[in-house]
């Protein structure tokens, strides 16, 4: 079980911070391009990159915005709004660090949050403001559930690797 998920089955407050890193390549390009069948030739044709200003071809910007799902899904976030802000491209190669902080609970589980996105020099490429619902107690149940079911599928398999 992640980190994330058993911080959410603990309990999640106000200022809790969660970071993923992702490096992005070109085939992480081509797949989002294919499910999305955005092809705009600014991800694809350095010639298009360069009458833009930019160095190389760039990363799809939801695809990066997208590492905040990661966090979201460990913690069973359902999200009713994200406002992106791109600040600068994302190359392939670049590795890009998502630092996700929760801004505000009420009481109804109703959260806000702010993701930051800076590539490998420390420079902001991306900024998000999320809204959306974390789980209550029944669902912090089935999580912990969840990851008792998993637990033991990992020994059973763990086991069964061993004999």
């Amino acid at each position: 079980m992640s980190t994330i998920r058993i911080k959410t089955i603990q309990g999640l407050a106000v200022g809790d911070t969660f970071v993923v890193t992702r490096k992005f390549t070109q085939a992480d390009m081509q797949s989002f391009a294919d499910v999305t069948r955005d092809y705009n030739p600014i991800h694809f044709e350095k010639r298009f990159a360069d009458v833009k200003n930019f160095k190389a071809p760039i990363c799809h910007g939801l695809l990066v915005g997208s590492i905040l799902t990661e966090v979201g899904g460990q913690i069973g976030w359902l999200a009713s709004e994200m406002n992106f802000r791109f600040k600068r491209p994302v190359y392939f190669g670049d590795t890009i660090e998502c630092t996700f902080t929760i801004s505000d609970i009420d009481a109804r589980n109703r959260a806000r949050a702010k993701a930051i996105y800076c590539n490998q020099d420390g420079t902001i490429v991306l900024e998000a403001d999320l809204a959306g619902i974390i789980p209550g107690e029944p669902e912090k149940e089935v999580l912990k559930a969840m990851g008792k079911i998993l637990r033991r599928i990992r020994t059973s398999d763990s086991f069964l690797l061993h004999k």
